[in-house]
Formats: structure tokens, C-alpha cells, sequence
């Protein structure tokens, strides 16, 4: 697809986002707005996958390790094919296989049960490591929010996947700087996050994750990497496309009520 052509796909997404928050009535606004460009041009543009065979061998896998964002991932899979749009709206509610974190036993396209925070890039290892062990081609992806790197176990394993020269591995970090509590910088500093990385082996891209031709820059500058994982830090912003919801901590797990659902998606337009 072209740039325009994902552009438009991204701001369908986001206007899914906010029907099925407001319908629901409870999730996660914020980081789901703000990581859109970075799961659109993986599934439209840069991954191996088939929503009429979800368990294609060959596959590439994308693991959400920040799973309170499913909005976001749903919203995708559902624009794939993996299921009908319609049951978009069923977010949250009772018997609906789309819960309020992804189930990967209830929903096609779900390669892991994520949420309890820190665990996404432990799964994506093992992944990648089997691929690795069974001499496959595919490519591992996770998306993890910048917050959730507070967790110790990000950081083992950061060093587990060096060590093991997990080049199939892609971990993309949503730098947008706010957790459910205020600035990530306040709480528990990250600075200087890209260097974190680099001394734990992996290569490094910063990048302005809301601007689709950089994404994809740098998604084809990891499949060229060798014998170490790549991390892609995408300084993103809080509730993007939404001015309301924009660099507000407050949007990081509260959904919109009607009117507001009715102007972000008249600003969506």
C-alpha cells in the first residue's frame, strides 16, 4: 500500500478506537490512539500473515505486550479480515470474545494472552527463539508502552534476547512518555532510554512514531540486521488525533462518553 493509502486506513482505526470505547464505556484511549501508525504498517504494509489462516507456520508474530491497548489491535485484525467488524462493537461486554485484554483462545489473529505488564518481550524471546531453533524465516514484533518498561523483567529480557542474537526480533517501544499515573519521567525516570537499550546489545531507531514514513523506514532498516534484536523507540503522542485526549495522562483508561465519543469522532473526520 502507499503512504495515503495506510494514512487513511490509520484514521479509520482511530475512529474504531473511539466507537467501540464509547460503546463499551471503560478501556484505553490513550495508548491505543497513540501506537496506530506502528500496528497499521506492520499488518498493511511489512508482516507475513493470512487472516483466512491465522495459523499459517510461516507466519510473522505480533505480540501486544501492553494488552490494555487491544482497541487498537482489534480494531486492526478486524480491517484484515480476521473477523467481521461488526463484532467491534461488542468490546467489553459480556460473552463477547473481545475483552478488555486479548485473549488468544477466543479471538483468530491473537498470537498471546497479554496485560499483566513486562511479560510481552519474555513471550516474543521464546518465539523467536523457536523459530530460530526450527529454522524458520518469520519475524517476531512487540509493541510494549514506555511505562511498562518499568518492569524489571523488560530489562532480563532485554539481556535474554542478546544473548541468544535474536535477529528475528523486533521490540517497538511507545514513547509517549505518559503512564496511568502522570509522566514517565516522574514516576520512575527513564532517561536516557535509547542508551538503555544499546548497552543491553540491541540496535537502536529512534523515530517519530506517529508519522507513517518513518515507521516504515525503520521497519525495513531492522530486517537488514544482523546477529543482535533491534528496538524501534517511537516517540509518539498520547491520544493522537484526538485535541482532547492529546498529552493528557488523564485519557490513559477513560473511555469517552457520548458527547465526547461525538466530537472526537467529528475531529476524526
Amino acid at each position: 500500500m502507499n503512504i495515503e493509502e495506510l494514512k487513511k486506513i490509520c484514521l479509520e482505526v482511530r475512529k474504531d478506537i473511539i466507537r467501540m470505547l464509547g460503546e463499551a464505556g471503560s478501556g484505553h484511549p490513550g495508548g491505543s490512539l497513540s501506537a496506530v501508525e506502528l500496528v497499521v504498517a506492520l499488518y498493511f504494509s511489512v508482516m507475513r500473515h493470512r487472516a483466512k489462516e491465522p495459523d499459517w507456520e510461516e507466519r510473522d508474530r505480533f505480540i501486544l505486550s501492553k494488552g490494555h491497548c487491544c482497541p487498537l489491535l482489534y480494531a486492526v485484525l478486524a480491517k484484515c479480515g480476521y473477523f467481521p467488524a461488526e463484532k467491534l462493537l461488542t468490546l467489553r461486554k459480556l460473552k463477547s470474545p473481545l475483552q478488555g485484554h486479548p485473549h488468544n483462545l477466543e479471538v483468530p489473529g491473537i498470537e498471546a494472552s497479554t496485560g499483566s505488564l513486562g511479560q510481552g518481550l519474555s513471550i516474543a524471546n521464546g518465539i523467536a527463539l523457536a523459530g530460530k531453533l526450527d529454522k524458520k524465516n518469520y519475524r517476531v514484533y512487540c509493541l510494549l508502552g514506555d511505562g511498562e518498561t518499568d518492569e524489571g523483567q523488560v530489562w532480563e529480557a532485554a539481556m535474554t534476547a542478546n544473548h541468544y542474537h535474536l535477529d528475528n526480533l523486533c521490540a517497538i517501544v511507545d514513547r509517549n512518555r505518559l503512564q496511568i499515573d502522570g509522566n514517565t519521567e516522574e514516576i520512575k525516570q527513564l532517561e536516557p532510554y535509547a542508551e538503555k537499550w544499546k548497552a543491553f546489545g540491541w540496535y537502536v531507531i529512534e523515530i517519530k512514531g506517529n508519522k507513517i514514513e518513518e515507521v516504515l523506514s525503520a521497519y525495513n532498516e531492522v530486517k537488514k540486521v544482523e546477529g543482535r534484536p533491534s528496538v524501534i523507540v517511537a516517540h509518539t503522542v498520547k491520544g493522537k488525533g484526538v485535541s482532547f485526549m492529546e498529552n493528557i495522562a488523564e485519557w490513559h483508561g477513560k473511555a469517552p462518553k457520548k458527547e465526547e465519543t461525538e466530537k472526537a469522532l467529528e475531529e476524526l473526520k
